[in-house]
């Protein structure tokens, strides 16, 4: 009796210590998962911050308002978008929303440019067989990622030339053509992973009912590749709307974007910190809500195929 108990009280506390370890280490994981979450969100909260800021707050550091200092519309006042100056007539305002909509205009053009383009060409990728040279599809694809590898600089000079001998300097046409070269790798990649988590079964017997390949194509396969077209076009979306090089290389005034505008943010005085901050807050605001509102396509669009 005194053996069985004994060695009932042996795997009671080996239970217990197995619990504890996996308390431990969840609490683990947890705490690094919430200290990351708070690295990466800092930077957010102090923009957002910042921009009810005064001057003394912004060069003594302060953090929490109304503890370490009182909110204040001073960052917004300064662009016309205060609720005490949002009715009145305001350049700074009128500017931003110039720029608002350039941002808007180049960015979703660019990105639904390279979203068909990229659709066609990834699906080319995951349905034939091609043979260039020495290359094949596995290379065509490596190609086009290769593309990302260069660093804008070295890029600048042949499209600055480019752009003024074809009169698409300070154009918004001229910013879509080059945003949409430089997200199409992206589109292609997470299109051709969505492509080919589809059967191909499912083109055959498309083929067999009389349908062409694009009809295959845009009646059968686009529809069920509406996740991945999705996550595409979002992160195109970001990437475009982020983009300050090209932007500030090409434009001077009429096509000026959002980052153009928010970087120029200076004075006889030096950095105005608060407009600086409320410009930035204002134009990380439409990614945050599309972030917010589309997750569910991003995570599903981007972990296609990661089961296989």
């Amino acid at each position: 009796m005194s053996t069985l108990t004994s060695a009932s009280a042996t795997v009671r506390k080996r239970r217990g210590s197995r619990r504890a370890k996996h308390i431990v280490g969840r609490m683990l994981i947890y705490g690094a998962l919430l200290f990351w979450a708070f690295v990466c969100l800092f930077p957010i909260y102090w923009t957002v911050s910042t921009s009810f800021k005064s001057a003394v707050d912004v060069t003594q550091g302060h953090l929490i308002p109304w503890l370490d200092f009182q909110p204040d519309w001073k960052g917004w006042r300064s662009i016309g978008l205060s609720p005490d100056s949002i009715l009145r007539t305001s350049n700074p305002r009128d500017e931003f929303m110039s720029r608002f909509e350039n941002s808007v205009i180049t960015s979703v053009g660019a990105s639904l440019l390279a979203l068909v383009l990229g659709s066609l060409a990834a699906y080319g990728l995951s349905r034939f067989r091609y043979k260039f040279a020495w290359m094949r599809n596995d290379d065509i694809l490596f190609f086009f990622m290769s593309q990302l590898i260069l660093p804008p600089v070295v890029l600048a000079l042949p499209f600055l030339v480019l752009y003024k001998a074809l009169a698409l300097l300070d154009t918004r046409f001229g910013l879509i053509l080059l945003y949409t070269l430089t997200v199409l790798p992206i589109v292609i990649w997470i299109m051709r992973d969505q492509f080919n988590s589809i059967p191909i079964e499912l083109d055959e017997a498309a083929f067999v009912d009389g349908l062409s390949v694009w009809g295959a194509f845009l009646r059968i396969i686009l529809p069920l590749a509406v996740p991945g077209m999705a996550a595409a076009f979002i992160l195109s979306l970001v990437l475009c709307w982020n983009e300050y090089f090209f932007a500030a290389l090409l434009t001077s005034t009429d096509a000026k974007t959002l980052p153009v505008m928010v970087a120029s943010q200076t004075g006889s005085q030096g950095i105005n910190w608060w407009s600086m901050a409320a410009l930035s807050t204002a134009a990380i605001a439409p990614l945050v809500l599309v972030g917010i509102f589309l997750e569910r396509y991003i995570v599903s669009g981007l972990t296609t195929g990661a089961g296989k």
